[in-house]
């Protein structure tokens, strides 16, 4: 799967137990922009309306050859998922856990969305996750200095 475009904020910011991959529906503009990487997943959320979820908050850039078409760039789109996936994302939701988007991806020629279940890391807990990364980048370094 070639990922197209990231959430960095997700990861960082929620502690993310689950994956799912959920197809979206798109018009024909924002496939080609969404295959050219002009996406931004910061800031968007996922919602539950009516049995059927949505993504809101993404900005896909206009696609400039199809200028004659007025899409909102920030529309909300309606996210493809299974009974049983929509459920699971209602139940976690009682529970306190969150989905979030995390990446768009193209697989097999279709663009779809990545998203995690987690739930909202605290302040203390992002600390850990920069001195963990950080400590991943020394061990790196010293390695490549013994070689």
């Amino acid at each position: 799967m070639k990922q197209l475009a990231n959430n960095r904020r997700g990861r960082y910011d929620y502690d993310i137990g689950e994956t799912l991959t959920a197809g979206m529906v798109l018009r024909g503009p924002e496939v080609k922009s969404a295959k050219l990487g002009q996406i931004s997943l910061k800031g968007s959320f996922i919602t539950i309306k009516e049995g059927e979820a949505w993504l809101h908050g993404a900005y896909f850039t206009p696609y400039a050859p199809a200028a004659g078409l007025k899409l909102d760039p920030e529309r909300s789109r309606k996210l493809l998922l299974h009974k049983k996936q929509l459920e699971e994302l209602k139940i976690a939701r009682i529970d306190g856990i969150q989905a979030v988007p995390l990446a768009l991806v193209e697989h097999k020629g279709l663009v779809k969305l990545e998203l995690g279940l987690g739930r909202g890391k605290k302040r203390y807990d992002k600390r850990e996750t920069i001195k963990k990364r950080e400590q991943a980048v020394e061990a790196g370094r010293t390695l490549r200095q013994r070689r």
